[in-house]
């Protein structure tokens, strides 16, 4: 059984946003990815439409999600689900940092607003 310690994950930095990668190929997972984001306070996230499904469960903090306009303060607990095609951004207005566990399956791509469209390597 493959146990994926701390000191194994991958770190990336992306949009003021840290991104701890726990699960993926590189670590013996097949089809799921995840991974632990970190969201030092005062960040405003950056719009991207996912074209899988993304799980998003809060550990910590007070961050605010945007999904299609829709727009939700959640608290340590809460789950957001995000179907593929949402158009998805993660805020943290508050005065502390917030942490969410993440869940997708491997190959997700987000579309930037402006077209760009990223893979992020934690989800490949």
């Amino acid at each position: 059984m493959p146990v994926v310690t701390t000191d194994r994950a991958t770190v990336h930095t992306l949009h003021g946003a840290r991104f701890v990668s726990y699960a993926s190929a590189g670590t013996g997972a097949d089809r799921l990815r995840c991974w632990r984001v970190e969201i030092p306070a005062g960040v405003t996230g950056v719009e991207h439409t996912i074209d899988r499904e993304e799980v998003l469960h809060v550990l910590t903090g007070a961050p605010v999600v945007t999904l299609d306009g829709d727009t939700t303060a959640l608290q340590a607990g809460d789950t957001v689900v995000a179907p593929a095609g949402t158009a998805l951004r993660i805020d943290n207005p508050g005065p502390d940092a917030a942490a969410a566990w993440a869940t997708t399956v491997a190959g997700l791509r987000a579309t930037l607003p402006d077209g760009t469209v990223v893979g992020p390597p934690w989800a490949q």
